[in-house]
């Protein structure tokens, strides 16, 4: 299904279908069911209320919450024979998460519900013995599914649902990092972001020795109402197939598909934030926002942490990919043996079908500390979505280590810092001077006799003219360059080339 799937109005009745005794009447799946419910729930006002907790419950802080711990033993599955390749466990509410969500078991034809019992869990100190009264009515906050992700008959967290429309995925040899999301509306708009959360959850129990799980989740918000199906399979880098149909209960300008949350507090170009007194070089769960537009180029724009919010728009067309990266894999220029920022994953999303015109949406958050997360990327279609009608799109979801497939020549480092305090005699109080690394494999085989050159422009200010040089340290390339503003913001973009052939990907940024 493409983005530009035909927009119906929300509350139209189904087509009917005349059935004779020769032929069946289609199958119905837990998608189809999902979609047929976010179409009613659509048409119908929207009702955010559901069963408050206890005030014991609520007002449990994460300490007191994370000590409330699942039985691994009594996973769901974990006694299935033959046994399978999955395992599910639930989180408790309380705390942050005080929605709790339907979740139901489809098992060859049949859907029931999954049944919440406080006995699956220990309630170890802080959180007190009596919290299992408070929840006995209440309902899972979310769940986790787990795999034998590094070795047979070992179950490792393979795919997290909890919070809002919010999921995580892992990959062989990853820790948790940055987030996806089903849906974004509205982010950083004067009127406030809209959070959009899923209700009910249906998943699909897997047969003996099958890899993959499917997800089935109804969304639901006062705007948006949409049915996901999430196709889960483990690996080096676990991939997810989604499809997803979202109904709109209003215009919908800025609807942010696929997108995805990170954490950029600090790194290599700007060392220290605040008041910051911190024995780690960097602090990131990724470092960069990587584009494969639809006319072929490649575009990688590092990741800040602003003074102030800042909002980027990438205008494409039938976008062939994009993705928040971390793509800094050294443990030296992190230090920190306790979230191993090295090994936490970039998500890279992949469209299937025609996206259309649209652009990719970047938002940075100012923040002073690592705890909340202040990047957003997404895609958002021109085409706004009208009150009444609905949208069908699909796309694949990878967490990885590794860089997407389809490119040579990377950034690898962007650092800044005042030009004339650097050594730039003449240079302006203002300017200053931007030292970009590129690596890959073609610029390794080049020596310092190539023409090798930077294609350099900016969208308003002044730039001095650019120097590229070998790197006899990294066996790539550098270049430098200095940039004077003037009032405005400006576009700078940077590429290497030979001979008039691109051979990297363009580096942007906005300046100052």
């Amino acid at each position: 299904m493409g983005l530009l799937a035909l927009s119906v109005p929300a509350g139209a009745a189904a087509q009917r279908t005349t059935t004779s005794p020769t032929t069946k009447a289609p199958t119905r799946t837990p998608f189809s069911t999902m979609v047929d419910r976010a179409r009613k729930l659509a048409a119908a006002p929207f009702q955010p209320a559901q069963k408050p907790l206890s005030d014991a419950l609520r007002d449990l802080d994460y300490d007191g919450w994370r000590s409330i711990r699942f039985r691994p033993e009594q996973a769901i599955w974990a006694d299935a024979s033959p046994p399978l390749l999955w395992q599910m466990q639930l989180f408790h509410p309380g705390s942050h998460h005080q929605r709790t969500v339907e979740i139901e078991i489809a098992d060859g034809g049949a859907t029931s519900p999954l049944a919440w019992r406080t006995d699956r869990f220990r309630y170890d100190p802080p959180a007190s013995p009596s919290l299992a009264d408070d929840a006995k009515d209440v309902g899972a906050a979310g769940f986790r599914l787990h795999h034998p992700l590094h070795r047979p008959g070992v179950f490792d967290e393979v795919a997290v649902f909890l919070g809002g429309s919010y999921f995580r995925i892992l990959g062989r040899h990853q820790m948790w990092g940055l987030s996806a999301r089903a849906l974004a509306v509205d982010v950083a708009s004067a009127q406030g972001e809209e959070f959009p959360f899923f209700r009910a959850f249906t998943i699909e129990k897997p047969a003996a020795g099958v890899g993959a799980i499917v997800v089935n989740a109804l969304l639901d918000s006062a705007s948006v109402t949409g049915a996901f199906r999430f196709v889960i399979q483990p690996g080096a880098a676990t991939v997810v197939d989604v499809d997803a149909t979202v109904f709109a209960r209003r215009d919908l300008a800025r609807l942010g598909l696929a997108p995805l949350t990170s954490m950029f507090q600090r790194g290599e170009s700007r060392r220290s934030v605040g008041d910051v007194d911190d024995f780690r070089p960097e602090v990131h769960d990724s470092d960069g926002l990587l584009l494969h537009t639809g006319t072929g180029e490649r575009v990688w724009r590092p990741l800040r942490n602003p003074k102030q919010v800042g909002v980027n728009a990438f205008v494409d067309d039938n976008p062939r990919g994009f993705g928040l990266l971390q793509r800094d894999r050294d443990f030296d220029h992190y230090q920190d043996l306790e979230t191993r920022a090295e090994r936490r994953p970039s998500i890279w999303i992949e469209p299937k079908g025609a996206w259309g015109k649209g652009h990719v949406e970047l938002v940075e958050l100012p923040t002073d500390d690592e705890y909340q997360d202040n990047i957003v990327a997404y895609w958002t279609a021109q085409t706004p979505l009208r009150a009444g009608t609905s949208r069908s799109y699909a796309y694949r979801l990878a967490a990885m280590l590794e860089e997407p497939a389809g490119g040579d020549g990377r950034v690898t480092s962007t650092r800044s810092g005042n030009a004339r305090s650097m050594g730039r005699t003449g240079a302006a109080e203002q300017a200053r001077l931007f030292i970009v690394d590129f690596e890959g494999s073609e610029l390794e085989q080049l020596d310092e006799t190539q023409p090798v050159t930077a294609s350099l422009s900016t969208s308003r200010g002044v730039l001095g003219l650019p120097i590229v040089q070998k790197n006899a340290v990294t066996k790539g390339w550098r270049a430098a360059f200095v940039f004077t503003p003037d009032d405005g913001v400006a576009d700078v973009r940077l590429a290497l080339q030979l001979n008039g052939r691109t051979l990297t990907e363009t580096w942007t940024l906005p300046c100052p």
